[in-house]
C-alpha cells in the first residue's frame, strides 16, 4: 500500500505518517514547507519505506499511489492569514490537483476540512447536518471557506467520477509536536507559561472550545480512511468543553502552581467563534470512533513535550 500524505512535514501530518510507518506501509510525504517543518519529514529519512519530495501541491504531480491523505494548509489564524491567496489556492487548486491523481489511479482520497466551515453557530454544538453562519469576506475566510470549496470538489468529484473520498472535519487538535510558535491557543499558552510571560486572551475569555488529542484524531482518521463511510464526518472530543480562561488558568496550576502570571486581554479577532463543540454521534456509529484521552492527560503530555522543547 502506497500513501501519500500531502502536509506531511506539519503537526497532524507527522503523526499520521509515524502511524503509517509503525504500520510497515509506504508513505510519500509531500510538503512546500510553507508552515511545516522540515525537521519533522526528515527523521525519517533513512527508512526505506519513506520518500519526501518538496513540491507546492497547487502545481499538479503524477504519482502512481493506492491512498491520498490530504492534509496540506496552513491551519492557524497566524498562519493562514499571513497567506490568504497562497491558503485559498491551496484548498482549491491543490485539492483539485490531488483528486485528479486520486482519479486517475483510482486511489481512495481522505481530505481534512475543519470545523471552521460551520462558522460561528452562537451556542449550539455543531453536527454534520449544520451548513454554518461563515463571513465569506472576512479575514478567515480564506481558509473556512477554502475548505468548504475543498469538499465541494470532492463530493463532485464522487459524484461525477465516483472517486472514492472521504471527508473528516477536525476540530481543535493539540498534543506533542506543536510548534512553539504554531499561534493556536494551547500552544501558545503553554510556551507563555513555561517562559513566565503574561498569558495572552482574545476576548474576555468566555468562549468555549472543545480540545481533542492528537492520537485520538490519528485513530479517527485511519478508521474514517479505512471505512465506506462517503459523508463528511466530526472528529473532535466534545466531553470536556472548556472556556478560554479556564484553560489558562488550567495550564498555569499544571505547569507550576504558584505561578503568579497576569492576563492580557485584546481584542477579539474577527469572525471567532463564541463555541466550538462537536456532535460526533457519526463518527461513534458508523466508524464505531470517539477519543479516548481526556483533557487533563493530553494538557501533561504536551507541557511535558514543550518543557524539553525549552530546556
Amino acid at each position: 500500500m502506497i500513501n501519500l500524505v500531502s502536509g506531511g512535514a506539519g503537526f497532524i501530518g507527522r503523526h499520521l505518517i509515524e502511524k503509517l510507518l509503525n504500520l510497515n506501509e509506504r508513505v510519500i510525504c509531500i510538503d512546500n514547507f510553507s508552515s511545516g517543518s522540515k525537521v519533522n519529514a526528515e527523521r525519517w529519512g533513512s527508512n526505506p519505506h519513506f520518500d519526501l519530495l518538496e513540491h507546492d501541491i497547487t502545481e499538479y504531480i503524477d504519482l502512481k499511489i493506492d491512498r491520498i491523505w490530504h492534509l496540506a494548509c496552513p491551519a492557524s489564524p497566524y498562519h493562514y492569514q499571513k497567506q490568504p491567496i497562497l491558503t485559498s489556492k491551496i484548498n482549491f487548486l491543490g485539492t483539485y490537483n490531488l483528486l485528479k491523481l486520486a482519479n486517475k489511479y483510482n486511489a481512495r482520497f481522505l481530505f481534512t476540512s475543519s470545523s471552521e466551515i460551520y462558522g460561528d453557530s452562537g451556542n449550539e454544538e455543531q453536527n454534520e447536518n449544520f451548513y454554518g453562519y461563515l463571513n465569506p469576506v472576512g479575514k478567515r475566510s480564506c481558509y473556512g471557506e477554502g475548505k468548504r470549496i475543498a469538499e465541494s470538489l470532492c463530493f463532485d468529484f464522487y459524484r461525477h467520477n465516483n472517486t472514492d473520498i472521504r471527508v473528516a472535519r477536525l476540530f481543535n487538535v493539540y498534543g506533542p509536536n506543536m510548534s512553539r510558535n504554531d499561534g493556536r491557543v494551547i500552544s501558545n499558552f503553554i510556551c507563555q507559561a513555561l517562559q513566565g510571560k503574561e498569558i495572552n486572551i482574545y476576548g474576555d475569555g468566555s468562549q468555549t472550545r472543545s480540545f481533542c488529542y492528537i492520537s485520538d484524531i490519528i485513530s479517527g482518521l485511519l478508521k474514517l480512511m479505512n471505512s465506506s463511510y462517503i459523508d463528511p464526518i466530526n472528529l473532535g472530543n466534545p466531553y470536556q468543553e472548556i472556556c478560554i480562561k479556564n484553560l489558562a488558568k488550567l495550564i498555569i496550576n499544571k505547569i507550576d502552581p504558584s505561578l503568579d502570571l497576569k492576563f492580557k486581554f485584546s481584542s477579539l479577532p474577527e469572525g471567532d467563534p463564541k463555541m466550538r463543540k462537536p456532535n460526533i454521534l457519526n463518527a461513534k456509529k458508523f466508524i464505531n470512533w470517539e477519543p479516548l484521552i481526556n483533557l487533563n492527560s493530553g494538557l501533561e503530555y504536551t507541557i511535558n513535550y514543550f518543557k524539553n522543547v525549552f530546556k
